[in-house]
């Protein structure tokens, strides 16, 4: 191959061929998922997206014969920095044809760029917060990609690996059966815990009823999360962004909270899978997209879990199995058939506990890498 040139993104059209990449490198694939290309834009936009306001950037393209061949961006989000004490930079969206000069030019780039800044560890694939995809799938390339997970070929964990990076973090995908009827310990502990005067689930069956809940579970978020790598907390302005941005696709029948007299203490929110609507609709909205997209949200027979936390102070409740069972009866009324519970931290032995408890089984890993600058 001819040699690499590395250019940072500078113009519309830079920007514009950064984000459309993907699809020529998959473009003979047809098990890959192409992004929201809306929601790419809105990503990419400093203007639009606060999180630039915290965060120091740099998007790339790499060129061979004038041809773009690759891309990667670099992030050092000063508000986690600041929050943990750390002087880490993370690299992200990287994409490429196979070929390991490619990746080698881009993640030097990055790491040039990282030391310049003054930091000391580069960290990734991870953007802005986990509420991107994060990780390079490195088993289960036999299961369909799905929404809000990384889509990488096989080749990038390997390329990685040769450039001196190790294993930082990994997080497991469990795919569950919904079970013809709930499971026995779940009817045991649902019974003791109905008993409890102290709290009430409120479920929803409309995006009119759920509204008003919307910004109080992002609020709970922002506590329950702190303790999950890699989350920054939203600010105001983020919670309403994020609550516009998924308003279309949020399902009320598949959305739990719990809450006491006083406050909301738990909250869990699952989505039918709209991945091959996407897909169908080749990551375009319009003109025609959402319609695909909306007809797979209604027709999709599998749930993906999206998030859900407890307050820290009523943890050990059985309020996680409340919701759970809540969830369950939601996907067997509805006639769901399979629950994907997916990024899910390797060292999260209560929620794998969860996951194995409904039979669930690991699919998919995806991990995080490291190296020392």
């Amino acid at each position: 191959m001819a040699e690499i040139i590395i250019k940072e993104v500078v113009t519309k059209r830079d920007k514009r061929n950064f984000i459309y990449l993907p699809s020529k490198v998959h473009r003979n694939d047809p098990k890959w998922l192409p992004p929201i290309y809306a929601d790419e834009w809105e990503l990419f936009d400093e203007k639009n997206n606060k999180s630039y306001q915290y965060a120091d950037t740099i998007l790339c393209l790499a060129y061979s014969d004038k041809k773009i061949v690759g891309r990667i961006m670099g992030i050092i989000n000063r508000r986690y920095n600041t929050i943990h004490n750390e002087q880490h930079c993370r690299f992200c969206f990287l994409e490429c044809y196979e070929d390991f000069d490619i990746v080698h030019a881009l993640i030097n780039k990055i790491e040039v760029w990282a030391r310049e800044k003054g930091m000391i560890k580069l960290v990734g694939p991870l953007g802005f917060s986990d509420k991107d995809p994060q990780g390079f799938q490195i088993e289960g390339f036999d299961y369909p990609k799905f929404i809000v997970c990384p889509t990488n070929d096989s080749y990038l964990p390997e390329m990685i690996a040769r450039e001196g990076y190790e294993k930082y973090q990994d997080l497991v995908n469990y795919l569950a059966k919904v079970p013809d009827q709930l499971p026995d310990i779940y009817n045991k502990i649902l019974s003791r815990v109905s008993e409890n005067n102290e709290f009430s689930i409120i479920e929803f069956h409309s995006k009119k009823e759920l509204k008003p809940y919307i910004i109080p579970v992002l609020n709970l978020m922002n506590q329950t999360f702190m303790e999950i790598y890699g989350f920054v907390p939203l600010d105001d302005q983020e919670k309403k962004d994020l609550a516009r941005r998924y308003m279309m696709i949020l399902d009320p029948r598949f959305i739990k909270v719990v809450k006491t007299s006083e406050e909301l203490i738990g909250f869990a929110v699952g989505i039918p899978d709209i991945s091959e609507g996407i897909r169908k609709a080749k990551g375009n909205l319009f003109p025609f997209g959402v319609f695909r997209i909306l007809r797979e949200l209604k027709n999709s027979k599998k749930l993906l879990m999206l998030l859900g936390g407890v307050k820290k102070s009523h943890r050990g409740k059985g309020i996680d199995v409340l919701m759970a069972v809540k969830m369950l009866q939601a996907c067997m009324e509805n006639k769901m058939e399979l629950i994907d519970l997916h990024l899910i931290l390797e060292s999260n032995t209560r929620m794998r506990a969860e996951c194995e408890r409904i039979d669930g089984r690991i699919i998919k890993r995806f991990r995080i890498y490291q190296k020392d600058l």
